[in-house]
């Protein structure tokens, strides 16, 4: 089995790309997130929170995100481009869909990314840790 362990400086992030293609399930303690990396550098992730103070923020920007993703010296950038699910794309009758929240989420995504820290990588397990946090949140390849 192919594993690549983030310390070894060799290993290059096109490398971890192709590792990460594919359905991923991450676990924390307040949220479980289902993430698949696409081979066009897009990805679709679906986030249910766990934490009961944190459903009020899933009822406004919905449980459902794409983007495009990118690995660069070892760390997984993730911008989000769509909130297809949240309230503020709505359709008003007579005229035509309007999607502030996807406006908001790409302007939003040019200057800020979800950065991980890649610890460890295998065709069946990712082990993540977000830049700035100590917890690490492990992820089981599920396609």
């Amino acid at each position: 089995m192919l594993e690549v362990d983030m310390n070894d400086t060799d290993i290059a992030d096109l490398e971890i790309e192709k590792l990460l293609v594919g359905k991923w399930r991450f676990n924390t303690s307040w949220e479980k997130l289902s993430i698949e990396f696409k081979n066009d550098m897009t990805y679709e992730q679906t986030r249910i929170q766990t934490l009961f103070l944190s459903k009020p923020l899933e009822f406004i920007t919905g449980n459902q995100f794409t983007g495009v993703w990118h690995v660069r010296e070892g760390r997984l950038f993730l911008n989000v481009k769509t909130l297809p699910q949240s309230i503020f794309n709505f359709k008003v009758p007579l005229v035509v869909k309007i999607s502030a929240a996807d406006f908001v989420g790409k302007i939003t995504s040019v200057f800020v990314s979800e950065t991980y820290e890649i610890i460890k990588l295998s065709k069946s397990k990712c082990i993540i840790k977000e830049l700035d946090k100590e917890e690490t949140i492990t992820g089981l390849k599920i396609q």
